[in-house]
């Protein structure tokens, strides 16, 4: 277990999050491909709900 003097501290600035950073094409794809299907997954299952 660490000690807490060994635990790194962060500012709020530095802590915060919302920086979405896609450099590659691969990952651009892959971010679009999972938030594509997230949207089918929820037409899905409200289509089968009813």
């Amino acid at each position: 277990m660490k000690n807490k003097q060994d635990q790194q501290s962060f500012t709020a600035r530095n802590a915060r999050q919302g920086d979405i950073i896609l450099r590659t094409p691969t990952r651009r794809f892959v971010f679009i491909l999972g938030l594509a299907g997230l949207v089918v997954l929820g037409a899905a299952l409200a289509f089968f709900a009813a």
